[in-house]
């Protein structure tokens, strides 16, 4: 006898009512996908559950990889029987055998399947009396056991398991629409951006890309991050925009304390272009209120001035100490920190504005036209696919 499943729970998902199918294939979608290098497993579903056979392949490296999807609560490895009592004897010796520094255990049964003879509580105290038993030094103890045997009798089956793996919760990537993340190659846009996926947005990026200012590490450096935010979701698109002459223009021609103001207006709206082109309903942002002057609530209101799309701020609320958890948590913190700057941190004023106002900037940018250079912008972006293998497919995209 071996471990033959693994057993899929759904969190969240559970209470999305007659809605819950779409998120159920969803999430049966992304499972394949990313079991991709295991062809012989495949993703069954039943009523409530969701089983990976793994018809042959060790279980662990794809215990790995369902722990990184969203829409997973937990999951566990699992022994699949036909529902007969000697049989689901059989297995539940099986499985308190094999863990680990097991000296108690509980049973706890589900009697799914109504036609099945013993009830849950019997079945608990067959069950038990079997182990007790068939095993040496190994006791009951039904409030704190080393080990919980779970037995869930369904109608097709009966499945047995006997310790359970966390999964990430959240919704299927997929589930709640695209949304184009701001990705600068600091340490909060990646986390904005998982934590968006962990709602169920399906992620595409944009850069802006300032060379000779930026270099090529820095832009390598942002495929790398969106490269990691794949092991939670599908591939990334990251739109590259070349945006040295139009910042150059901004910082020469605006006010110094608004420039950095202006110069983000212009990142919403060449980003909006973006959305319109792909069919993206929102932007999302590292954004953090009051971590530096052009995200208190003042610069956020003038920024978004120039926007109706809906802009996403995971982080807006979190301590910098936050924020820094989740990014070492999901592994882009090392790639973060890598000292190549992007264009947020060059030509940066002295005394920039905490507190710009929409009217001000509205004047300040009607003194200078920027639209042959936002066209120039535009029609030079670089589109990268980025999958969670090491190859990047790149083309160039006529927006206009």
């Amino acid at each position: 006898m071996q471990y033959d499943h693994i057993l899929i729970r759904y969190g969240e998902m559970a209470l999305k009512g007659k809605n819950i199918k779409k998120f159920i294939i969803k999430l049966q979608e992304n499972i394949q996908q990313k079991l991709k290098e295991f062809p012989a497993a495949k993703v069954k579903r039943t009523q409530g559950r969701m089983f990976v056979l793994l018809n042959g392949h060790e279980p662990d490296p794809i215990i790995e990889k369902c722990k990184n999807i969203f829409g997973i609560q937990s999951l566990s490895l699992a022994v699949k029987v036909e529902n007969e009592v000697e049989h689901i004897k059989e297995a539940a010796l099986f499985a308190l055998k094999n863990a680990e520094n097991a000296s108690t255990f509980k049973v706890s049964s589900r009697r799914i399947n109504k036609n099945f003879p013993l009830r849950s509580q019997e079945m608990n105290q067959v069950l038990g009396g079997h182990l007790l038993s068939h095993t040496e030094g190994i006791l009951v103890d039904v409030h704190n056991p080393d080990i919980e045997i779970k037995v869930e009798t369904r109608l097709e089956a009966t499945y047995i398991t006997s310790s359970v793996v966390s999964g990430l919760g959240g919704l299927p990537v997929g589930t709640s629409g695209k949304s184009l993340l701001l990705l600068s190659g600091g340490i909060d846009s990646p986390v904005a951006g998982y934590l968006a996926m962990k709602r169920g947005v399906q992620i595409e990026a944009i850069h802006f890309h300032s060379p000779p200012f930026t270099s090529e590490r820095a832009k390598d450096k942002v495929l790398d991050l969106a490269k990691q935010l794949t092991k939670y979701g599908t591939s990334v698109k990251v739109h590259i925009v070349p945006f040295t002459k139009l910042q150059q223009e901004i910082f020469r021609e605006m006010p110094d304390g608004y420039a950095m103001t202006i110069m983000r207006r212009m990142m919403m709206r060449i980003s909006q272009l973006v959305c319109d082109k792909e069919s993206i309903l929102s932007m999302t942002t590292g954004e953090n209120l009051g971590q530096v002057a052009s995200q208190t609530m003042e610069s956020m209101n003038t920024i978004n001035e120039v926007t109706n799309y809906p802009v996403i701020r995971p982080l807006v609320t979190m301590d910098k100490t936050e924020i820094i958890a989740i990014s070492k948590k999901i592994g882009t913190y090392e790639t973060s920190i890598l000292p190549y700057e992007d264009c947020c941190t060059i030509f940066v004023p002295k005394s920039p504005k905490t507190k710009p106002r929409r009217d001000k900037a509205n004047q300040f940018e009607t003194k200078t036209d920027f639209t042959q250079l936002i066209e120039e912008a535009v029609s030079g972006i670089e589109v990268m696919k980025v999958t969670d293998k090491k190859d990047i497919e790149s083309k160039f995209e006529d927006l206009l």
